[in-house]
């Protein structure tokens, strides 16, 4: 415990310096716009953001990263809160109180509670994170090949499963889609060239940022510029700052929601709008003011900016202790750690304890910085969102090509980039999820490495997948969890707990 305490006053005192505290203020600043602009994601600000990291000492380039991603997920509620369109796909459960709290002119309050309520979400994650990630990562030294196997696996399946809650099917597709295109180049094991229909430039396989970059960014423009202009913000000319009772009042709901939202971070790949979601429903069955849901109560707008906020730190406990990504924002950031020569995993805590608490340290210092901005600077930060989409998508398309060609300056990436853009976009028209394709991609070199890995050291054999505790336990989960999703299947298993408890529930 002392060896933890030590480590996070140093991970503090590492950032207590002018460039540190100046990169935590623009990245933090820069992701709040991100975040507030209809059309501009987390993903995709930190995508575009790590093309230009390169030239960065890697505690910095993290640094700037973590804190955009942070201040995006919160930048997301202005819009949702003035407009009833959410910045972020994190704030669409912000949208349904904080909007009907603006038409009843206390927009102010509302952008005001939601500000408070971020931070106290990303301080309940932070606590999280510092008592769960070491523990997990002593825990993930016991994995071997076989337990690896099973967990790129889990991942992609309740990716799939949570993110496409209406049409699991469509979320399970788009995750086998990303395994298939992580199959594509020089395999390590044998060194054979896979699926790339003799086009050289695929030997070294497809790129993450360069397919980050056209997935969330070039078919986001795509997606914008097809749907109508949206009305223009209405003004907060009530007060900002809620006062400490009104904070106060809702604490169960505030310590409930970072509690969700942190463990729905830790399940790889789901991401902020379902802890949101999690919570808001969460404190809708708990709540004596029920009523005044979805018609501007404070309490629900509450639940929902606290749950999405702690999925950010919850995300980061499996990124850092078992390379698995929390979120699709989470994909970004171990691409980037890759980059700077940080290596994730089970081993971290035994290569490079001081980062996990750096990282504790940044997620602090962005909370600091998302009050400060979001009490003091509401009102001047409407003006952004005042700016023609027009002028503003332009821009992003120039980002996207610029970033994607800088990581290897090949043409190539920015036709990669081109073409998961187009791939996205149709994705998103036919109601496809992105993080499971992005999760595909990320977990399946693991996975496929992993599996040959396991059957060249058995031979062939496949029982060790099956046999050991740990893949056993995986497997059964993963099985379950498909089962559960078809409909037939999650009925019968309903019907049959409601008879042998005498009471409805949810299995």
């Amino acid at each position: 415990m002392f060896d933890g305490l030590g480590l996070l006053f140093g991970g503090i005192t590492h950032f207590l310096n002018p460039v540190s505290l100046f990169n935590i203020a623009w990245a933090t600043l820069l992701g709040i716009i991100i975040g507030a602009l209809p059309g501009l994601t987390a993903t995709m600000g930190v995508a575009l953001l790590v093309t230009l990291t390169y030239k960065m000492s890697p505690d910095q380039a993290i640094l700037c990263l973590m804190c955009l991603y942070s201040g995006a997920i919160y930048g997301g509620s202005r819009t949702a809160i003035l407009l009833a369109i959410p910045g972020t796909p994190a704030s669409a459960a912000t949208t349904l109180d904080g909007h009907p709290l603006a038409l009843q002119g206390k927009a102010g309050l509302a952008m005001g509670l939601a500000t408070t309520s971020s931070a106290l979400g990303t301080v309940v994650g932070i606590f999280f994170l510092a008592l769960i990630a070491p523990l997990l990562a002593e825990a993930a030294l016991r994995f071997g090949t076989y337990e690896f196997f099973w967990l790129a696996l889990f991942g992609v399946v309740i990716s799939g499963q949570l993110t496409a809650m209406d049409d699991p099917l469509k979320g399970y597709i788009a995750g086998i889609l990303g395994l298939l295109i992580a199959m594509i180049g020089m395999e390590t094991l044998h060194a054979h060239q896979r699926f790339t229909f003799g086009i050289a430039a695929l030997g070294g396989g497809v790129d993450l940022i360069p397919a980050m970059v056209g997935a969330f960014g070039f078919a986001e423009i795509l997606g914008v510029m097809k749907r109508r202009a949206q009305a223009r913000v209405v003004t907060a000319g009530d007060r900002v700052v809620p006062r400490f009772g009104e904070v106060l009042k809702y604490w169960k709901t505030t310590l409930r929601s970072g509690v969700i939202g942190t463990f729905v971070g830790i399940v790889p790949g789901v991401g902020e709008d379902v802890g949101a979601w999690a919570s808001y429903a969460a404190a809708k069955r708990a709540s004596k003011e029920r009523k005044l849901f979805g018609r501007g109560s404070q309490e629900g707008l509450i639940a929902a900016e606290t749950g999405n906020s702690a999925v950010v730190p919850g995300a980061m406990i499996p990124t850092l202790t078992l390379a698995l990504p929390g979120s699709a924002a989470a994909a970004v950031l171990i691409a980037a750690m890759f980059i700077h020569g940080i290596r994730p995993g089970p081993l971290l805590m035994t290569e490079n304890p001081q980062f996990l608490y750096q990282i504790v340290a940044i997620l602090l210092f962005s909370t600091l910085a998302i009050l400060v901005f979001g009490l003091s600077l509401t009102r001047p930060l409407l003006t952004v969102l005042m700016v023609p989409r027009e002028r503003l998508m332009p821009i992003v398309y120039v980002l996207c090509v610029v970033g994607s060609f800088a990581i290897t300056q090949r043409m190539f990436d920015v036709y990669v980039m081109v073409a998961f853009g187009l791939i996205g976009f149709l994705l998103r028209e036919m109601k496809y999820p992105m993080a499971p394709l992005v999760l595909g991609i990320i977990l399946g070199d693991l996975l496929d490495l992993n599996l040959r890995r396991g059957l060249l050291l058995t031979n062939g054999d496949p029982s060790p997948f099956f046999t050991r505790p740990i893949s056993a336990v995986i497997c059964l989960t993963i099985v379950f969890t498909i089962l559960m999703s078809i409909p037939a299947v999650s009925s019968r298993v309903r019907a049959l707990f409601v008879r042998n408890t005498g009471r409805a529930g949810s299995v």
